[in-house]
């Protein structure tokens, strides 16, 4: 038991320390809208991360059926990801701290201009890009493949519930410092954080379409 511990606070690491779309969402996220805007969003990686757990482990050869549709899945992803890097770069616009401070109205978080802060939608992309990164697909399968051979399926639960607890804990950790600090920008340097952002969305998603181009001709 103790072993299936250890090795899955060692696979958590991988992710804790993966440089990705995630990371530098997770953060904007989180100075954007507050703590509850950066949970909102880990809680759709959250939930991501545990589908595919769960079906890399229950339907493990059906999902590897998916890795034979990683050009679609990653044109998808990669679309979603420069969208998302376009809007952040070029549209996206940061109105003053003074004019975006949040106002609670009957118990819903409202902006200045009466609407409520779309959380769902939040949610979902933190979903989608986690979803539709066939990185992520590749890491949950191969793992889980990994050590189906090794380990029996108590201690496959073992390992995977610690690594995704580890993982919760490091992303809840980066949610409230970067809404800590988030507090202290300002709006020059919070429009900043959204255009580096929105560059990173686009070089991610431009380096896996480059890649999935180079698997095509190389084919």
């Amino acid at each position: 038991m103790i072993d299936a511990f250890l090795k899955g606070a060692a696979i958590s690491l991988l992710l804790i320390f993966s440089v990705g779309p995630v990371v530098f969402s997770i953060i904007k996220q989180s100075i954007n809208h507050g703590r509850s805007g950066g949970f909102s969003f880990v809680a759709g990686v959250w939930l991501s991360d545990l589908i595919w757990v769960i079906l890399s482990n229950s339907f493990s050869e059906a999902v590897k059926e998916l890795l034979n549709f990683k050009v679609p899945i990653g044109i998808a992803g990669s679309g979603f990801l420069m969208g998302m890097g376009i809007y952040y770069l070029f549209i996206k616009k940061i109105k003053p701290r003074a004019l975006q401070e949040p106002k609670e109205i009957a118990g819903d978080v409202m902006t200045p201009e009466g609407k409520k802060t779309n959380y769902f939608a939040i949610f979902s992309s933190g979903f989608i890009i986690n979803t539709l990164n066939p990185a992520v697909i590749s890491f949950w399968v191969i793992i889980a493949a990994s050590l189906a051979s090794v380990y029996t399926f108590n201690d496959r639960i073992i390992i995977f519930s610690t690594c995704l607890a580890i993982n919760f804990l490091a992303d809840s950790s980066k949610v409230l410092g970067a809404g800590a600090i988030g507090k202290k920008l300002s709006d020059k340097n919070i429009l900043l954080i959204n255009r580096i952002s929105g560059l990173l969305y686009l070089v991610f998603g431009l380096v896996i379409l480059s890649g999935i181009i180079y698997t095509l001709v190389k084919h």
